[in-house]
């Protein structure tokens, strides 16, 4: 069999040769109108999506071990390739007078994605982090983007510090994983360690734990988020979305691959950490969410939030069986799913909102209600989601969470989760009471808005009710997504104390 299937990776080779080709058309045509480059990027993401369908359901293929496209990571490149769509048709109006150049920016979008996918589909440490870094150092960009805001600047500073000093720690975890396994393989770990006739090793804890921070840094978990809020304030509002939604989405990627594949046979070593992540997580977003008055930042902090939710799964996996992980795992996906629509279709509301008035704060969406009542809609059925309120996706997808990832030793932290989700509630009322209980600022008349933001908004709309009122055929979908990690894990046993 060949071990080097280029055809494999066709998708990603639409995505980098389209990134390539947008930044040459604006050197070549320096006077084009920019909102065309984000359309054309929008065109390029729908055109790695429907390369992308050609290889659902098609037997699982290796490139030399380091890379593997299956269901998995074909599911990440339909939500990477969503993502950027919409983040694309949302930047098209938002970035046209707000640089020089913009083609750099529609280039790194599809980069960042490229890092997310490679992440997803990597089977070994080094591929992982480089795939990571990737991703990574087009954010750093990206959030730094308008170069004439110091907030933005300021921002992006913060983020590449403390984006070293996370690298810095997931290298030497990996180093310490190899030391003690001789290898990054997440085949060749998994065997070592279930090989081992010693009990715990200390080298072995601390390279999870570190490894945990490093991944932990990308999804903004408690306590490595302290870049979180500034870089939401600081990014331009489309990239506020692409952080919110693509980074957490890789992340998560990664922590699944990972942890149900090469340390699932050491479960006992990380599980309590996992555990008590999400738990601080969950509380340390929500709390810090109701004393926010800046929009981004409450949105980021409502993210933090989320992100505990997600962590349940991850410490499921650590104490429950293949079916229980699975199943969890599963229900995870669906809920990255359906977090990314609402999280798409609240900037999709903001986006139009702010090109039209030219705010972007709490307070700045006063009566909006009035002078725009379909954006209202949006943003209510997005909030309502986050919340976890019946019939919106966010409350299907913790359904579906929270039970598939109930165990003995998880009661305590699902409860948590739930008191959490009715916290955040009232936080997202005080947003909500600014839209309809409050007259809109003096000079702001009611406006239509483009046919295309209306369209894109009303069809996010639909998919986050989609998914919470009818979520059959996507729970169908993920489960497809999510059966190569435990074809691959089957045979790995957990370490139960």
């Amino acid at each position: 069999m060949d071990s080097r299937p280029y055809w494999i990776f066709i998708p990603e080779y639409i995505a980098a040769g389209s990134a390539v080709a947008i930044v040459a058309l604006e050197l070549i045509f320096p006077k084009m109108r920019r909102e065309l480059l984000g359309y054309m990027t929008a065109v390029a993401g729908i055109a790695w999506a429907i390369a992308a369908a050609f290889y659902v359901g098609h037997d699982d293929r290796t490139y030399q071990g380091l890379l593997q496209v299956d269901n998995f990571t074909t599911y990440f490149r339909f939500l990477a390739a969503g993502i950027i769509t919409v983040t694309g048709l949302l930047s098209a109006t938002y970035m046209k007078d707000k640089a020089k150049t913009a083609s750099e920016y529609y280039g790194l979008l599809l980069t960042a994605g490229l890092g997310m996918v490679l992440m997803a589909a990597s089977r070994e440490l080094i591929t992982a982090y480089i795939s990571l870094e990737l991703l990574s150092f087009s954010l750093y960009i990206l959030v730094g983007y308008l170069k004439k805001d110091a907030l933005s600047s300021e921002a992006s500073l913060k983020y590449i510090l403390l984006g070293a000093f996370s690298s810095a720690m997931l290298l030497y975890g990996i180093s310490l994983i190899y030391g003690v396994t001789q290898s990054t393989h997440y085949d060749g770990i998994a065997q070592a360690l279930a090989a081992r006739d010693s009990g715990t090793t200390p080298a072995v804890v601390v390279g999870f734990m570190l490894i945990i921070a490093g991944v932990g840094f990308k999804v903004a978990a408690v306590p490595f988020h302290m870049w979180s809020p500034d870089a939401y304030e600081g990014a331009p509002l489309p990239i506020t979305a692409f952080l919110s939604t693509l980074s957490k989405a890789a992340g998560f990627a990664l922590f699944l691959r990972l942890f149900t594949t090469a340390i699932v046979v050491d479960a006992v070593e990380w599980r309590w950490a996992i555990a008590l992540l999400a738990a601080i997580t969950m509380v340390l977003g929500n709390v810090l969410a109701i004393q926010q008055k800046n929009l981004k930042r409450l949105i980021a902090y409502s993210s933090i939030g989320q992100v505990g939710y997600m962590l349940v799964v991850i410490a499921a996996i650590g104490y429950g069986d293949q079916e229980i992980g699975r199943n969890a795992s599963s229900a995870l996906l669906l809920h990255i799913a359906g977090y990314t629509i609402s999280t798409l279709a609240l900037f999709t509301a903001l986006t139009a909102y702010y090109n039209k008035t030219g705010h972007d704060t709490v307070e700045g969406l006063r009566g909006m209600a009035e002078t725009q009542p379909f954006l209202a809609l949006i943003v209510t059925v997005s909030l309502f989601s986050f919340a976890g309120l019946p019939f919106f996706a966010g409350f299907t997808t913790k359904l579906f969470m929270f039970q598939a990832s109930t165990t003995d030793e998880l009661m305590w932290l699902i409860g948590l989760a739930v008191v959490n989700s009715f916290v955040s509630l009232y936080y997202y009322l005080m947003v909500l009471r600014q839209v309809y209980l409050f007259d809109p600022p003096a000079g702001l008349a009611r406006f239509k808005l483009p046919p295309l933001m209306m369209g894109l908004g009303g069809l996010l709309m639909l998919g986050v009710l989609a998914i919470g009122i009818y979520p059959g055929p996507f729970f169908e979908a993920v489960e497809h997504a999510t059966q190569p990690l435990y074809q691959q894990g089957a045979d790995l046993i957990v370490k139960n104390p």
